[in-house]
């Protein structure tokens, strides 16, 4: 199951990336995030992990290259927020950034 991950004022980072993007781009996102929550084994293409608990979904549509950054909650992926990716490696600060949304997410949940 994909949930999205939202703040504790309600503001919903991956809602507010989904709706920056063109209609057909939101298409392929869209399309990789449903073989993510259908696929047992997701290719490298899709899903990679990228640092400790944090992974990224790959999309590729139109030479642009876009990420979704997210992580596990037992068998769910939560979303926390997306970018378009423009130099080699995944910027620090958007790793950060799920970081934090991982952290206050896993605090709140708690609760």
């Amino acid at each position: 199951m994909i949930r999205f991950y939202r703040t504790s004022s309600g503001k919903c980072p991956i809602e507010e990336f989904l709706d920056s993007l063109s209609g057909k781009a939101t298409q392929k996102v869209t399309w990789v995030l449903q073989l993510i929550e259908e696929l047992d084994a997701i290719p490298e293409q899709y899903l990679k992990k990228l640092k400790s608990e944090i992974w990224e979904c790959r999309i590729q549509f139109g030479g642009n290259i876009y990420r979704v950054l997210c992580f596990f909650d037992g068998s769910e992926v939560v979303l926390t927020h997306g970018f378009q990716k423009k130099t080699q490696k995944t910027p620090r600060n958007e790793i950060e950034k799920a970081e934090t949304y991982r952290t206050d997410y896993l605090q709140r949940r708690v609760k």
